[in-house]
Order: structure tokens, then sequence, then C-alpha cells
């Protein structure tokens, strides 16, 4: 995983939040847990928000970043901080809520993942998640040509960014033998972005993080995103206004065990 500096996340916090809120209100009402985990919790403004819905339950936040659990200390809510991976998670007993959104994109082999995460659910337990749409949006098909033909192609080669989603009905087979209840929907969202390179802006603190800590110097870097700056110009123009619309599609999955 990727270094995540909090501050940058945050540029666009109000856009990010967003489909995390949708995701929010659509767990079932008369879920009433005790024990919930938010797997990728980031700076934690999720899980303090589960926290304060749920004052009699547990409630845990787990990330691999360090510095973004400082971030979410920093809160004061009553979350338990957990530094861990999604891929290696094992809860003690069984999860009345597991919530993960826009973080389950970066782990690997989600055939395996997705029956894991079931199988840790209690029973009526709920897992809900959030990830992103990239695998074809211009934005992503052009920065995989400019990390594929740039003088910098041999050593981002082997890097691992952001895992392309499957497709729907994949997930629901994954998740149907153990949950019999499951609402799989995408959204689109037109962020209007302001500022000289919104999308670089928004990447840095995510899709972009390891290709650019692979990249060797200062001015390689500079290189990469100029290239990439030139390509969004043309594909996505600022308007007359200042802004730059940026349709951004994600997943949402809501499974409930039987």
């Amino acid at each position: 995983m990727p270094d995540w500096n909090p501050d940058i996340y945050a540029l666009y916090q109000a856009y990010r939040e967003r489909p995390a809120l949708d995701l929010l209100t659509a767990i079932p009402r008369d879920l009433n847990p005790g024990e919930i985990w938010d797997l990728g919790c980031g700076a934690g403004e999720q899980a303090a928000l589960l926290a304060a819905r749920h004052p009699g339950a547990t409630v845990h936040g787990l990330d691999s970043s360090p510095e973004m659990l400082e971030r979410a200390r920093g809160l004061g809510a009553r979350v338990g901080w957990v530094q861990g991976d999604i891929a290696s998670f094992a809860p003690a007993g069984p999860v009345d809520l597991l919530f993960t959104n826009a973080a389950l994109q970066w782990v690997d082999d989600h055939p395996a993942l997705f029956p894991r995460l079931a199988g840790a659910l209690a029973p009526r337990g709920v897992l809900a998640c959030q990830m992103p749409l990239v695998a074809d949006v211009a934005w992503r098909k052009t920065l995989g040509e400019i990390v594929a033909t740039g003088p910098w192609a041999a050593r981002l080669a082997g890097v691992q960014g952001v895992r392309p989603s499957h497709e729907a009905g994949d997930y629901y087979d994954w998740l149907a033998p153990l949950c019999p209840e499951i609402d799989i929907w995408t959204t689109t969202y037109l962020h209007a972005l302001h500022g000289q390179d919104p999308i670089v802006d928004w990447t840095m603190g995510t899709t972009l993080l390891p290709f650019l800590e692979a990249l060797r110097d200062t001015e390689e870097k500079a290189a990469f995103l100029d290239a990439w700056r030139a390509r969004l110009a043309r594909d996505y123009p600022r308007r007359a206004d200042g802004v730059t619309l940026f349709p951004f599609t994600r997943l949402f999955i809501l499974a409930r065990r039987g």
C-alpha cells in the first residue's frame, strides 16, 4: 500500500464524503449492531459517525496508514483504532456491521476476499461496501498510456495501483451463498471541480500515489505529471466559468447474512 497523506486526501473532502454518507444512510434501519468494523477507515470520519449513530456498539477503525490513524485519533471519537491490512483482517468474533468505503479497490483477490468478509458476519450482520469504478474511464486510460509510454515505463511496469473492480454480478455470486439479501447499485457523481489541475489534485492523494513513489527524482515526477496534465487538458477542458466537470462512478454493495 502507498503512504497516505491526510492533507492531500482531504483536498476534496466534501466530494469524497458524499458516497460514504450515501452508503451509511443505506444501512438497514433495523440493524442494531454490537460489533462494528470500518475497514480502510482513513482519517476516521465515518467510523466516528458510526460510533455516534450506534452508542451501544463497540467500534473499530482499521487502516494500514499510521498517518491516517494519527489524524483519526485526533477526532476524540469512541473508536478503537487499529493499524493493519484488510487482506489479513481476522476479527476475534462475529461482526454485526462491516463498513468499508473506497478501500477494497486496493486489495487483491476479490473472489476470495468477499466470501471471507461475508463469513466474518454475525447472523443478520451486514457488509456495506463502496468502491470506485475506474477501469474504463477516460482519465484512467490516459494515465495508463502515460505510464506505459514515457521514459519511466520500465520503472512503473510492475507498480500495483488501484485494482479494477469486477462485474456487479460477480460480487453477487461471491456473496450469495452466505447472504440471502443483497443490494448492488452504481451511482455516477458529476463533480464540479475548481483549480488549475483539479483531476491531478484529486488523484494525487489516491490513484497517483504508487506511481509517484516509484519515480526516482523530483524532475522525473514533474515530467510525468506534466505529460498527464497535457492529456487531461484536452480530454477534460476547463469550462468558461473555470470549472472542470469530473464524472466519477462508484459501486455500492449491501449484503446481509442469513
